[in-house]
């Protein structure tokens, strides 16, 4: 195969293959995706309770959304605007499962598929709590690259026990995690911006308590993608039924929320994204491609993954492989 035609191949094979990942052959992106078409469904769906009452739900940006709608079992309980990725729905029972799913509608009034089911249950009702956890103790954040931030602070007490960490830039709440966690990564930011970030524990009976020390950060002007990059990426070769293969493995980024679509570029071009149907892998991801028959030809291959917020992260390092070295 000479010039362009792996790529052209790579387009034209269908890399929907095994353990429920799905390709999108060709995507580069919403602008080469059909205006015409409904939203897609929101990927990344996270649900965590909140208190005895309330859970917050969490999910990734969807392209050519333009209202959020989520959905308890059969039943739409929040709309939020596009612009929007959580939300937290109130009124519930304490000690109750639920379950949330999550559609995109566009400014057409189409709606997308729904996400994937989520599921989170409600802490038992503390009757009588009226003690809030104490503040979260010794903030602390970097910059992680020019979009994102990483933060963690010392755990809060509280007589009946921590349920959430609600995190706010100035007096917005941006952000939430279970009581167990003491760090988050919060994606989406402007470069070259100033900050101020704090903490709050919240208990079962929603009970707040006073915020942490400000974290005040300013992102720097440039973003390198470092941070936001996958790690551990390798590019290696196989022979199968007389064609060559390209073989890849990474470690997704680490950042809050659930990373579910990747971009492959060969030869410095976009060949394909990789988006999973199910649960994506969270320590050790692989896939495998076609490239042609013919050996001694050289490939360049990089790997992005689309963060929790809807932006790209940074490139991982690229790999050169060439087929049949060695042979």
């Amino acid at each position: 195969m000479r010039g362009s035609s792996p790529v052209r191949s790579l387009r034209r094979v269908v890399l929907c293959a095994a353990l429920a990942l799905v390709a999108s052959c060709g995507r580069a992106g919403a602008s080469g995706e059909d205006g015409g078409s409904p939203p897609g469904a929101p990927r990344g769906v996270t649900a965590t309770a909140g208190t005895a009452t309330s859970v917050h739900v969490m999910w990734n940006t969807t392209a050519r959304a333009d209202v959020y709608e989520v959905y308890r079992g059969t039943t739409k309980v929040k709309e939020v605007p596009g612009s929007q990725h959580m939300v937290d729905v109130t009124r519930l029972r304490p000690s109750t499962l639920y379950v949330f799913t999550v559609r995109a509608r566009d400014a057409e009034g189409r709606l997308g598929q729904r996400s994937r089911e989520v599921r989170a249950r409600t802490p038992a009702a503390e009757a009588g709590d009226r003690s809030a956890p104490t503040r979260p103790a010794a903030p602390s954040g970097r910059a992680a690259g020019s979009r994102a931030v990483q933060l963690s602070w010392s755990g809060s007490t509280d007589d009946r026990g921590v349920v959430s960490y609600d995190i706010h830039q100035g007096d917005v709440k941006i952000h939430s995690v279970g009581g167990s966690q003491t760090s988050a990564v919060l994606t989406g930011l402007r470069p070259g911006t100033a900050y101020a970030f704090t903490v709050r524990a919240r208990d079962a009976a929603g009970n707040l308590s006073p915020a942490g020390p400000a974290v005040r950060l300013t992102t720097p002007g440039a973003d390198d993608g470092r941070a936001t990059a996958p790690t551990g990426f390798r590019a290696t070769d196989h022979r199968e039924e007389g064609a060559y293969h390209v073989d890849l493995i990474w470690v997704p980024p680490r950042v809050d929320g659930e990373v579910t679509e990747y971009q492959i570029h060969l030869d410095g071009r976009p060949a394909t994204s990789l988006v999973y149907g199910g649960s994506a892998p969270r320590d050790r991801a692989t896939y495998s491609f076609y490239v042609g028959r013919k050996a001694g030809v050289t490939h360049r291959v990089r790997v992005r993954a689309m963060l929790p917020d809807g932006t790209w992260g940074g490139f991982s390092p690229e790999q050169a492989v060439t087929t049949g070295a060695g042979r």
